[in-house]
């Protein structure tokens, strides 16, 4: 994708919301209720936060509706809200992928994860490895992959709420979208230090209901405005993109070449296999009391989550439709600006109802980002306390009051690291950078959980070989594609370092994580210890002697 020609008149005209000072007074006020209301949830949590369980899984006291709920708002993120519209907007069909993709991928979370991983986990993944493997080797790969993948999947975040809050304030100098970046980020640090699993997952359930309530409104204004006749919707998206039948068609972002086409093989593949590795959905499991309320959670989950991505449609199409893509390229070259100004547009630009309903949006979509970035900071910091403070540098001899204290520290690590790299992906679409997550996570993390979890021979050596061989591959291939230097909407745009052409590198690192673990075992001269695998199998099966 390459930018469009940014006149000055309509950049001023894209950022009339955040420059008109009558407005700004609403946004700012919707944006601090938000902000407050959450502290307040967040200090109410930290006051019941009293042991290492309730800090990691708060207390395992949440039901299966409230965490299927969490899980939403935990799911739904800027990617979702901000980059699937935007994705849509601009490349039509090409972009509904993301959907299908994103919400395909709980099928495999839900049949092959959910219920083995809560049954035989405590607080991390490396919980669930360890069983039956060497405690510290296996706890410092899994701490690692989890931290990694965390901070690819917190550079979206950050650069969606870097762009939104631009937008919405008529912020334009980069140390100003920078400070933004900044500012959220020590919000995310406040929360989970404070409030630990507790305060976060209600933060994301109220999250939730916002995302769901707001989405819900912008769908139905704009399917009002085409008297709820699709066909029209959508025909009008093809004929306002310039596009034209094109649009509505395979092809035009992942088609043109072969390069493209396997490109979106590897997209498929990573948003498909992601979601049951990545380690903030994988603790989310732990919050629950029984299996039963995990598979319950679950089922809730998929239902809101296909609600949603039903609803990316209208966003859009809608944006497609009623704006003109220059409009949005102006505002965001990636495009992560679509459905504030698709709120804008239905509104009427230069009409208060417009600025309200831009304003209550992306209010919405700011607390999509601080509850994401909450749930993401949340399962780093615990998989360093946890697997590699206690397990490993400690050797099992902390207290749990050392932990926490370990994993409160490990949030303000976590938290300037990804303000940092935030700061420079701002410019990237936030779908794609989430799809990068998905890739790693499914490279590292889900062959490993998968090897544990269901094939007797897998030893220590191949868990090690499968987590840092995959981790490593994704990595190195993402540092050297087009997503980094390159392109003129690359992390580096002025630079070309890249010799890897896909923008996802899933369909390759994926496969030699898998290949990997494999090879690892067959060429260990460790034996697989039958008897812990027999007992891993009982408990992830039945939740018999689940913490």
């Amino acid at each position: 994708m390459s930018p469009a020609v940014t006149t000055p008149a309509l950049s001023q005209r894209v950022l009339a919301a955040g420059e008109a000072s009558e407005h700004r007074p609403l946004i700012i006020a919707l944006f601090a209720a938000f902000v407050v209301a959450t502290l307040v949830i967040t200090v109410w949590a930290g006051r019941q936060t009293k042991s290492a369980s309730d800090f990691y899984a708060g207390g395992r006291q949440f039901t299966g509706f409230q965490n299927g709920l969490a899980v939403s708002g935990d799911y739904m993120s800027a990617a979702s809200f901000l980059g699937i519209a935007g994705a849509i907007a601009l490349f039509g069909y090409d972009g509904f992928l993301y959907s299908i993709g994103f919400l395909v991928a709980w099928l495999v979370a839900l049949l092959l994860v959910a219920e083995p991983l809560r049954n035989s986990g405590r607080y991390t993944m490396g919980d669930v490895l360890a069983y039956r493997m060497r405690q510290r080797p296996v706890r410092t790969a899994a701490g690692t992959s989890t931290i990694v993948v965390s901070i690819f999947y917190l550079l979206a975040q950050m650069a969606g709420a870097g762009v939104l809050v631009s937008l919405l304030l008529g912020i334009t100098s980069d140390s100003g979208k920078v400070a933004i970046v900044a500012l959220v980020g020590i919000l995310m640090i406040v929360y989970v230090t404070i409030g630990g699993m507790k305060g976060t997952t209600w933060v994301q359930m109220v999250k939730a209901v916002l995302l769901i309530s707001g989405t819900l409104l912008i769908t139905f204004l704009v399917l009002l405005k085409f008297n709820f006749n699709i066909s029209d919707l959508l025909g009008k998206a093809a004929e306002n993109s310039g596009k034209g039948a094109p649009f509505l068609e395979p092809g035009l972002k992942y088609g043109a070449t072969s390069t493209s086409k396997l490109d979106f093989i590897s997209l498929g593949i990573a948003l498909v296999l992601g979601t049951a590795g990545l380690p903030h959905i994988l603790i989310r499991f732990y919050t629950v009391p029984t299996a039963k309320a995990a598979r319950k959670s679950v089922n809730w989950a998929i239902g809101i989550i296909g609600a949603f991505y039903l609803m990316t449609i209208a966003l859009g199409f809608g944006a497609a439709a009623l704006i003109k893509p220059d409009e949005i390229i102006a505002s965001n070259k990636a495009g992560n600006t679509a459905a504030p100004l698709l709120a804008l547009h239905i509104g009427g630009v230069d009409s208060a109802w417009g600025a309200i309903l831009l304003a209550t949006i992306s209010a919405v979509a700011f607390a999509t980002i601080l509850a994401v970035v909450a749930g993401l900071t949340l399962a780093s910091s615990s998989s360093f306390a946890h697997d590699i403070y206690a397990n490993v540098i400690r050797k099992g001899q902390a207290t749990e009051k050392e932990e926490v204290r370990a994993a409160r520290w490990a949030t303000v690590a976590i938290g300037i690291v990804s303000i940092g790299l935030g700061a420079l992906a701002r410019d990237l679409n936030v779908a794609g950078l989430v799809a990068l997550a998905f890739a790693v996570a499914a490279s590292a993390n889900l062959p490993t959980i998968l090897y544990s979890l269901f094939w007797k021979r897998f030893t220590t050596q191949g868990a090690l070989w499968s987590i840092y061989g995959g981790l490593t591959t994704a990595v190195v291939l993402v540092l050297f594609s087009p997503v980094v230097s390159g392109k003129p909407t690359s992390m580096f745009p002025d630079a070309d370092f890249h010799w890897f052409a896909l923008e996802n590198p899933g369909l390759v690192s994926i496969p030699v994580g898998f290949l990997l673990g494999w090879l690892g075992t067959v060429l260990s001269k460790e034996k697989a210890d039958a008897g812990k695998y027999a007992e891993l199998e009982v408990r992830s099966l039945t939740g018999t002697g689940a913490h």
